[in-house]
């Protein structure tokens, strides 16, 4: 090899050198989730339900924009009316384009906006033990089920 071609050489090494650290923050920048954008909680309830509350402080522990409704007539709001009856529970949240009823753990609902199924939304019916808002001794499987505008069901999730 000429000193000429090493000379080249060793410049090319000495400029890929100093390229390194730009490109590793780069590749640092990318690597990086964004953000997601909070998303809104509008979440129905009675003013004596204590375990209602619970299950919202929950989902605002997980970075959702919680605005508690309260009312005394939870069949008189229009989402709610769109949960078959066997579905119905202490409490009903719309998020995003869905309905959240029950306690309904704040994980399995992310999942829901992030698959974005055909259904109208989620419920845990019968405010099972080990639920978020109903957490206390002997917590107990539990269905997460999805339901559609025809009124079918099925299993969404399980904890």
């Amino acid at each position: 090899m000429t000193w000429r071609q090493r000379f080249a050489c060793i410049v090319v090494l000495i400029a890929s050198a100093a390229a390194l650290p730009a490109v590793a923050a780069q590749a640092q920048k990318q690597k990086k989730p964004a953000a997601a954008a909070p998303v809104d909680v509008k979440v129905y309830l009675t003013p004596t339900c204590g375990c209602c509350g619970i299950w919202a402080d929950h989902m605002s522990a997980a970075k959702f924009n919680v605005t508690r409704e309260v009312t005394r007539d939870l069949q008189a709001v229009p989402a709610r009316q769109r949960v078959p009856a066997q579905l119905q529970t202490c409490h009903t949240a719309v998020v995003g384009n869905y309905i959240v009823e029950g306690h309904v753990p704040a994980d399995v609902v992310r999942q829901m906006l992030k698959e974005k199924p055909n259904i109208v939304g989620i419920a845990v019916p019968g405010m099972p033990m080990g639920s978020p808002g109903m957490e206390g001794p002997n917590p107990r499987s539990y269905s997460i089920i999805a339901f559609r505008a025809d009124g079918t069901t099925y299993e969404y999730a399980r904890r």
